[in-house]
């Protein structure tokens, strides 16, 4: 197969990790960045040998560019995913898909109007732990899933990032900062969500960042730091998370699942190794499972290898536009259950996503 020719928007930080996988996987062929600042896209794009660099509009009407890798901030997600989509490319997006179902929708009519395939991350599901953690479920290691518990608790960004205030703001916060890797594993793991019902807080009104240029810079806090939510699967399955930004320090697992013969202890969402464990009935400890070595490092950027191979043979994206608008419709839901204090149905459904077994490129 020809290689899918990408264009990126967006050459921030986290570009250089899916730039770097993208040109060693032969599926994808990077061949045009571009940034709101092109002094910055021109330096990345001189580092790596890429001898295109455009300005986002430049590149969403560029016909050597099938697919485009939007990178932009998680604002911006949804408008250059619209654009993309009009304009007849294919889109991946980074996490979050868009910071509204509305905006969602939008992009998600967009694409099946036009043809075109989108996907978004987080494609930490694909790597090797989580991958062992549905193969450990699939051939009935733990029975069937009963429940599961996921955490995500620190105390925020100020102290590090250097320019936190989004976390802050509305479409930031734990949820929709680190939510997306827990329940698009948890939906990898079990299935679609049906339902949620949760409790939020803002446990501090304002931040101070200590983090360099910023540093004593306040900041007003406009969404919830704390939330915690009850998850009723489709199968019937009832799972908990907790994200928070208001935590100092705990001793919780990522995430764990149970099961009528047993119970996973589920590595870090937000990566693609890890260790598995599995404790069964009658075991007296917990025990590893192996996992392959395929994936298990830092692969960002394996969903657009995914969507590359799915456009060629004519099959579903695995990190698809309909999974991320469900855990979307998940985040959303879950702030919104906790403002209404009810419980809130789901609009959408997704089907599990298939193993990656048995593809060609499954073994890395």
């Amino acid at each position: 197969m020809d290689p899918l020719r990408v264009g990126v928007i967006g050459c921030g930080n986290i570009s250089g990790i899916y730039l770097d996988n993208l040109a060693a996987y032969p599926e994808t062929e990077v061949v045009a960045l571009a940034d709101l600042d092109l002094d910055r896209a021109a330096i990345v794009a001189t580092a790596r040998g890429i001898g295109r660099v455009l300005t986002p509009e430049q590149l969403l009407n560029d016909e050597a560019v099938d697919l485009v890798l939007n990178l932009t901030v998680p604002k911006a997600h949804a408008e250059i995913n619209l654009a993309a989509v009009e304009a007849g490319k294919h889109v991946y997006t980074e996490k979050p898909f868009a910071l509204t179902t509305r905006e969602g929708r939008m992009v998600l009519e967009a694409a099946r109007r036009n043809g075109r395939f989108v996907g978004g991350a987080p494609d930490t599901f694909l790597g090797a732990g989580i991958q062992a953690c549905v193969d450990a479920i699939d051939q009935g290691l733990i029975g069937d899933v009963v429940a599961a518990n996921a955490f995500m608790m620190c105390h925020g960004h100020e102290s590090w990032h250097p320019s936190p205030e989004f976390y802050y703001e509305v479409g930031g916060g734990p949820m929709f900062d680190m939510g997306p890797y827990y329940l698009t594993a948890l939906v990898a793991l079990i299935g679609p969500i049906r339902s949620v019902q949760a409790m939020t807080r803002i446990t501090f009104p304002e931040r101070t960042i200590t983090s360099e240029p910023k540093q004593g810079q306040k900041v007003p806090v406009e969404t919830p730091t704390h939330l915690a939510a009850l998850l009723e699967f489709e199968n019937g399955a009832i799972g908990q998370i907790t994200t928070s930004f208001d935590i100092w320090h705990h001793t919780m697992p990522h995430l764990e699942i149970y099961g009528t013969e047993g119970s996973l202890r589920v590595p870090d969402p937000n990566g693609f190794g890890g260790e598995v464990w599995v404790r069964r009935a009658g075991d007296a400890e917990w025990n590893p499972v192996q996992i392959g070595q395929a994936y298990s490092q830092n692969s960002r950027g394996l969903g657009v290898r995914d969507m590359a191979y799915a456009l060629c043979v004519g099959r579903a994206v695995r990190a698809g536009g309909e999974l991320a608008y469900h855990v979307l419709d998940a985040m959303e839901a879950v702030v919104r259950s906790g403002e209404r204090g009810e419980r809130v149905t789901l609009e959408s459904w997704v089907e599990r996503p298939a193993r990656l077994a048995g593809e060609p490129f499954a073994n890395g």
